[in-house]
Parts: structure tokens; C-alpha cells; sequence
């Protein structure tokens, strides 16, 4: 669903108009009602359809509590999920609390990653992209062939 990545802006309230090139498949997958957390790896935001974040959220659910990484992830993913509905004009309105865990001003980057999006500030994704690569490559992408 979500590919490449659009430079977009957040207004002075705090909301982001959603590309057009989404919004008919959004009101189609999920009458445009969204599910937005925060990334327990990077400050960023992560940007759910309603029926893939209720798989995510289960997921999470359904993991041993009893395990301190395990009671982070589910602290920093559910403890910040907000549900969110694009309004008539496309846009969805940010909770202050996740703009401030992503450092998120003006010019934000949304970057599709097929069934979810991930919201940056534009200043942290291009530091992101310049970051040195650490050379590691998990086993799982040793075949893999782009």
C-alpha cells in the first residue's frame, strides 16, 4: 500500500495531509481511520491502517510481559498508539506527545513501507540516510537480490 517516500508539512496545529495518491486506498482498506505510535527503534512514527495495526497490536498482546524488553516495546508501541481519521481534506491531526517523541516541525518525510508508513522529521532522515552502514547483514538477506 505505502511506497517510496514525499516530503510533507505539519502545520501550525499539527496535522499532516495525508498524499493523495493514498487517500482513496486509505477510504477504501480502512475509511481512512489510521493507527499512529511510536517507533521503539528510531524517533519516528509509525503509520498503521486500522486492520494491520490490530495484527500488530495483537502480536504485541500476546508476548510475555514478564520480559523487561518485551514490557518496553509494548510501553513505547501501545502505550502510545493513537487512533486517528482523516478529515474531509485528507489530513490527520498528530497528538503533541508523538510530534514531540519524533522531533516532528515543520517539513516532515513520509516514508511508505508497503502495509505501513513511517513519519520523520526531515532533518532525522537525512541523517538517517548519511549514517555510516555497519557493515552487518542479517542471514535472512544474504540471498536477497534487488
Amino acid at each position: 500500500m505505502f511506497q517510496g517516500s514525499q516530503s510533507i508539512n505539519l502545520d501550525v496545529k499539527g496535522r499532516v495531509a495525508v498524499p493523495s495518491r493514498y487517500r482513496e486506498m486509505l477510504a477504501d482498506a480502512c475509511d481512512g481511520r489510521l493507527v499512529v505510535t511510536a517507533s521503539p527503534y528510531e524517533r519516528c512514527l509509525f503509520v498503521y491502517p486500522e486492520p494491520q495495526w490490530k495484527e500488530v497490536k495483537k502480536t504485541l498482546e500476546d508476548l510475555p510481559n514478564s520480559n523487561p524488553k518485551v514490557r518496553r516495546m509494548q510501553r513505547l508501541v501501545l502505550g502510545n498508539a493513537s487512533e486517528l481519521e482523516m478529515d474531509g481534506n485528507g489530513r490527520l491531526l498528530l497528538p503533541p506527545t508523538l510530534r514531540a517523541f519524533a522531533n516532528l516541525d515543520k517539513k516532515v518525510m513520509l516514508v511508505g513501507l508497503g502495509d505501513k508508513a513511517e513519519l520523520w522529521s526531515e532533518q532525522s532522515w537525512n541523517d538517517m540516510l548519511d549514517e555510516p552502514d555497519d557493515g552487518f547483514m542479517p542471514e535472512e538477506m544474504n540471498n536477497l537480490s534487488l
